[in-house]
């Protein structure tokens, strides 16, 4: 990025489009979709409201409520090293910055249902030949695609090391 304040704005308007997209789609779903009943898209594709009480595919959904405080403290703590990482030194790189911010949106999206809810609201359900995929919403897939660019970056940059010779032969 060409400084710390385009990055910063970058990511800040970023994560917001991210929180939009996800609230908007939610707030859709909650209108328009009933618990459980799947409303056929494709032939891959349903939309299934569900009430995810735990985390990524449903792990820990049936405690007891532990995992609301949890989990909001995990995203919280995400968020801080997010934006920290990103001023101290991350906004160098756009792919970073980029990333970071679907991570944060991601991170905000279901927050802001756990605080609201107690519970994230999760509708996409895709699937083949009869497996069903963890059904997921908005913030969750920009979440996977935040980390997924993270780690392509971060593979890039450690081929770039080795190449100069910075890092170490496994």
């Amino acid at each position: 990025m060409a400084s710390r304040r385009v990055a910063l704005v970058v990511f800040t308007v970023l994560v917001l489009v991210v929180v939009a997209i996800d609230q908007a789609s939610k707030h859709l779903a909650l209108a328009y979709l009933a618990p459980g009943d799947p409303l056929p898209l494709t032939g891959f594709l349903n939309l299934t409201l569900v009430f995810n009480r735990g985390a990524a595919f449903g792990f820990l959904n049936q405690q007891s409520g532990w995992q609301l405080v949890a989990f909001s403290l995990i995203a919280v703590l995400v968020l801080v090293y997010v934006a920290h990482h990103l001023y101290k030194e991350a906004w160098r790189s756009p792919a970073t910055v980029i990333a970071y911010a679907l991570i944060g949106g991601g991170a905000v999206g279901n927050l802001i249902d756990r605080l609201r809810f107690g519970y994230v609201v999760d509708f996409v359900d895709f699937h083949v030949f009869g497996w069903h995929f963890w059904i997921f919403n908005m913030a969750d897939s920009a979440l996977t695609v935040g980390v997924i660019l993270l780690l392509g970056v971060a593979a890039l940059e450690y081929r770039a090391m080795r190449r100069a010779g910075v890092a170490g032969r496994d």
